[in-house]
């Protein structure tokens, strides 16, 4: 399979003291689905939940969500 790209939000949370990392097509994950103490850390950890969530829907059997697009003017 291709590599599918999906979209990845980072942002920093004052409440926990870290970055935290949502996964917006996955909308049926809980959100957000990782953290880390540095953005590169939460990148890293982002792109591992995000690889182990694809592996869960093919496994299932389940469709994968359409991956948002950005269109630029």
């Amino acid at each position: 399979m291709d590599k599918v790209k999906y979209s990845m939000v980072i942002e920093w949370s004052e409440e926990d003291q870290c970055y935290v990392v949502s996964l917006p097509e996955f909308i049926q994950t809980m959100q957000p689905v990782t953290d880390g103490q540095t953005y590169e850390e939460a990148a890293k950890q982002g792109q591992e939940a995000l690889d182990s969530l694809i592996d869960f829907y093919q496994a299932e059997g389940w469709p994968l969500p359409q991956p948002q697009t950005l269109q630029l003017a």
